[in-house]
């Protein structure tokens, strides 16, 4: 922030688009930076205007009052210890607090705890059977091959009806739109997303445009709200989905909520299970979902107010957020 505050000191909120372009496409957290300014623009817009901003971004639509919510997590379930019970009692406590979506990652430490693909499938048809066959699943990511992925993987989720395979391979290689051309050509029903961490629209067109992805998951804490939009009124005239991905704190899940409300193609909006006391006790009112929704507030901006000296509570604390596990850490 020491290069970027005497930047945009003085700049008029409303050109945003112009002095929040900064920071390298290819490196999406320098990005981020300008991306966190360009949403806190839209909100002094917005209080400016009188109007929440989901209602700005709308146009020739009448935007919802609330979006759905999908619960996201899946992250902890460890192979080594009872993974498969972890997974299912967490997938059973989200459809009883109303939810009746829930996007799952692979659990830890595969090698150490002796989990295979083959496991790993058995574990995920015991999931659906625990949940019923109306309750959405979502898998993100998965560390193997295309061919164990195209005659394995894909089969087994267009089998148990998966609502989509969220970037199954690395999109960064080259072939990489090609190869999840395969994956869907094997799992016919079951949507593929992506696109977390694309900053703009160019990155995604050839992704959009062939169909690779169905599902398009720019984030509005890396593209900003404006070249969010952008995004999305791309991705709508080649009939794709917009579901930005929100992993982070409760200030991008507002941006990202009225990103995706704005939208003529949005869908629903992600949100992390996981512990982070920066996603809702920063604001004086916590947000809150009920029966899978989140109701967007019908206020100026994004309708929230912070908490007083936030910076204070919550300090920077620097270094990796990861941290390793003492079990699988070798002497």
């Amino acid at each position: 922030m020491n290069r970027i505050t005497p930047y945009i000191k003085g700049k008029n909120p409303f050109d945003m688009d112009f002095f929040t372009a900064g920071g390298s496409h290819l490196d999406y957290l320098a990005r981020a930076a300008y991306a966190g300014i360009n949403n806190a623009c839209w909100d002094i817009i917005g209080k400016v205007k009188g109007y929440p901003v989901y209602k700005l971004l709308a146009q020739d639509l009448e935007p919802p009052d609330q979006m759905k919510i999908y619960a996201s997590g899946g992250v902890n379930h460890a192979w080594y210890r009872n993974g498969e019970q972890e997974l299912i009692e967490e997938a059973l406590r989200y459809k009883e607090e109303g939810y009746d979506a829930f996007k799952l990652r692979n659990g830890t430490s595969w090698e150490f705890s002796g989990m295979t693909l083959e496991k790993h499938i058995e574990v995920l048809r015991k999931l659906r059977e625990a949940v019923g066959p109306d309750f959405k699943l979502m898998l993100e990511k998965h560390p193997h091959s295309l061919e164990a992925i195209v005659h394995q993987l894909a089969p087994a989720l267009e089998d148990l009806k998966f609502y989509w395979f969220e970037e199954p391979m690395n999109q960064w290689e080259e072939g990489a739109v090609e190869r999840h051309l395969q994956i869907k050509e094997a799992m016919p029903s079951v949507m593929i997303s992506g696109g977390e961490r694309f900053t703009n629209r160019l990155q995604l067109m050839e992704w959009i445009n062939s169909g690779a992805y169905d599902i398009i998951q720019s984030d509005c804490n890396f593209t900003g709200i404006s070249e969010g939009w952008h995004i999305a009124q791309m991705a709508n005239l080649y009939g794709r989905l917009q579901c930005p991905h929100n992993w982070h704190g409760g200030l991008t899940t507002m941006a990202n909520l009225h990103f995706v409300a704005g939208v003529p193609n949005g869908h629903m909006c992600e949100l992390n299970q996981t512990f982070n006391p920066l996603k809702d006790k920063i604001f004086k009112k916590p947000l809150v979902v009920v029966n899978g929704y989140m109701k967007l507030p019908d206020k100026p901006g994004f309708g929230v107010e912070i908490i007083e000296d936030v910076e204070k509570k919550f300090p920077f604390v620097s270094g990796k957020y990861l941290k390793p596990n003492p079990r699988l850490t070798k002497n």
